[in-house]
This record gives C-alpha cells, structure tokens and sequence, in this order.
C-alpha cells in the first residue's frame, strides 16, 4: 500500500486557507452552519490496486432532495478492501460506506432531514419493483447496484471524506436519523448489522439448533451474536485466543481454538456427535469452505458470507447430495430489515450490545492508507478499524 501525502487533487482547488479545513470532533456534535461548509475537503483517494492517496478534492455539490453529510465515523470493510487490492473497479474512487455523520445542508425538497440531523446512510437502496426485489433478492436489483452516496469521482460511498452527497432516493429510503445518547461508531455498524442479520434471518435457524461461526473478526462477532438470538448453542470458531476474549462479551462462550482443535471435531461433539446445524463462513479463504462442509450435520447448511471474491473451490458433490447439506450465500444488506437493524443496534446500545467494543484502532482521515493497510493484514490485535475526519492521531484499544 503506497502511503501519499496530501496533496491538491487536480480536481481540486488550491490554496485552502486552515480555516476551512475539517473541525475537530466536539464540532461534529453541534449543528453546522452551511455557510461554513468550505469548498474543498480532505478524502482518501483511490488511484489504482494498492495506491490509496489522501488528496484535497472538491466538497460535492447537492441537488433537489439530496443532502450533505459531514462525516464523523467511517468502517473499514472487507468489500473496501477487496477493491482496493485487486483492481476489480476503475480509477479514481473515493471508497467507504459504513458512514455515520451530521447533515451539513440539505437540497431543495428535502423535508423529513434537517441539518444538523445525527444520520447514518445506507449506500445501496433496491427499487422495490424488478423482478429481484419481487423475489426479495434485494442485492441482485440493478438499482440496488447503483451507489448513491459520493465524495466524488464515480460514486463509490464516499466514507473516506469529511463530507458525502447522499442522492435522492437514498435520502428517500436509505438515511437513518441517530438516536440523542447513541455515538457515531455505533451508529457505523448499523449496515454491517444489516448484512450480518439478512443472512441470520435467511438460515431459519430454531432454538434447538446448534450454530457454529467460522472466524471472530468484526462480522463473525457480529454474526454469532445474533445467531444466539435465535439458537440455543452457537459456537465459534477463531485462531486467535484475543478475539475469543472479545466475543465473550457478547455472550459467546463456546470457543474452539483452531490453532490446535479440529474445528468439525468440536462441532460434532457439542452436537452429540451429529455436527453443526449450520455453519457461518465469516473468514476469506476458499479453502475454509471444506471445513465449513465437514462441520455440518446431514442435511444442515453453510452459509458463505467472506467469499466475495470469483474463483473456483473444490466441493464434495455428495456432501450436497447423498448427504443432503445445503450450500448458501449471503451478500450486502436488505431493505426488508432496516428497521429492526436500526432498533438493534440504537435502543439495544443502551442495554448492553455496545457494538463500539468490536472497535481496535481510529484513524484520521491523512492516516488513512495506514487504517487500510492495518485492515488488510489482521492481526490477534485488531478488529474493526475506522476512520475518523475529527481527530488528529490514531487511538487505539487499550
């Protein structure tokens, strides 16, 4: 990852006088004045595979029913990253869609946001009406796959900016009022959760079920711990004792160490030798879908979340058919949910499911291409890594 310095966008303007660069982190909770709004801004510019360059690149202008977003917080995401390092989209973007903010100013027509509103915004929103949305595979609708918040450049999410253009029909379905007592970086989560629980809710899981979750970063954490809603033993599964600790916190206290246990072994027995009812692939890793297979009982099914990328992985045929075990996916998030993700993840922070904990290192935004790099080669140390616009230096979990 090539680490730049900031520099003036060519898209930019030059000469930003410091008054008019990004306020600290207490100004994000007041209410902005739009007169202060300046006319360029920082951003984490994507130039090609491995090149993230900090730039100084135009704030983006707004029109009818559109709204401005002062960020405060933006997650790091495994998709990001994907981008990122393998080229699979064109250059220039500005990447970054688990953003959380203030709204800055607001276009004509605009009338449930004010600014000065607490938000968080979903990048993709389905048109409810194509044959996808009919059949509720909201991923695959061609409007869902339109991005409708941008820094700049092609529109990407945005997230690693000080400020994001929200379109229209974003503002419409997909911008989410915070709570007064719930921060930025809970309110960051709320589309990770979504994409975590869509594909909860499509396993079907029953109480007597017993669950196992491959991989304890962020998204397994996330996906065990809504899965303990709905079943009764939930396993997990991680190589790195640190995460097993953090996942304790939420309830999950059935760990299998998988730098020494036989992870299917250990399913098997916690399921009085049948193996796991279903099994969650929260780890990149081709190779870890066997794993997932061995560990499902007959006729249980494995859900592939981590496996974004196209590529070809060996299977057992009759693992699927003689055997009778289902092979998943699940992809992004769905509008069919939104409100019961909202309502997890604002009134539940106030009874114990602070999601914040899951947070191991903060970034400035000129330190973006190190939070990027930290992300991409995890570590027992780290878990979710974020971006924060407001503060000077990085913070990392004590």
């Amino acid at each position: 990852m090539q680490i730049k310095p900031m520099v003036d966008s060519p898209s930019g303007r030059q000469g930003e006088p410091d008054g008019d660069r990004q306020l600290s982190a207490p100004a994000f909770r007041s209410r902005p004045n739009p007169a202060e709004i300046p006319a360029t801004m920082q951003a984490a510019v994507y130039r090609g595979i491995d090149d993230v360059r900090v730039e100084r690149v135009p704030v983006p202008a707004i029109a009818a029913g559109e709204v401005l977003i002062r960020v405060d917080t933006c997650g790091v995401c495994g998709t990001d990253l994907k981008k990122i390092h393998t080229g699979s989209h064109s250059a220039p973007r500005i990447f970054g869609h688990e953003t959380a903010g203030v709204i800055a100013a607001t276009g004509s027509g605009v009338r449930r946001f004010c600014v000065g509103d607490r938000v968080m915004v979903y990048h993709h929103i389905p048109c409810g009406e194509c044959y996808y949305c009919r059949k509720k595979t909201f991923a695959q609708c061609p409007t869902y796959k339109r991005v409708g918040c941008t820094a700049g450049f092609e529109p990407s999410g945005g997230g690693f900016a000080e400020y994001v253009r929200v379109m229209d029909w974003i503002v419409e379905r997909g911008l989410v009022k915070i709570p007064d007592g719930v921060p930025f970086e809970q309110a960051a989560f709320v589309e990770p959760l979504n994409t975590c629980y869509k594909g909860i809710r499509n396993l079907h899981l029953a109480p007597d079920e017993t669950v196992l979750v491959i991989g304890q970063g962020p998204i397994g954490i996330l996906l065990a711990s809504l899965a303990k809603r709905f079943a009764r033993n939930v396993l997990t599964a991680d190589l790195y004792p640190e995460r097993h600790r953090i996942a304790g916190q939420f309830g999950l206290d059935m760990p299998i160490n998988a730098s020494h246990e036989d992870v299917a072994a250990a399913a098997r027995a916690a399921s009085d030798g049948r193996g796991a009812d279903a099994v969650l692939v929260a780890a990149a890793g081709n190779s870890l879908i066997k794993t997932a297979m061995d560990a499902a009982r007959p006729g249980g099914r494995v859900l592939l979340f981590a496996q974004t990328q196209h590529g070809e992985a060996v299977i057992d045929p009759a693992a699927i058919c003689v055997d009778e075990k289902s092979l998943l996916g699940s992809y992004s998030a769905s509008i069919e949910v939104q409100d019961e993700c909202a309502r997890i993840a604002f009134e539940e922070f106030h009874h114990g499911y602070d999601l914040t904990r899951l947070i191991s290192h903060r970034f400035p935004l000129d330190q973006a291409a190190a939070a990027i790099e930290l992300a991409s080669r995890p570590s027992a140390e780290s878990m979710k890594i974020v971006i924060q616009p407001g503060i000077s230096h990085p913070v990392e979990r004590e």
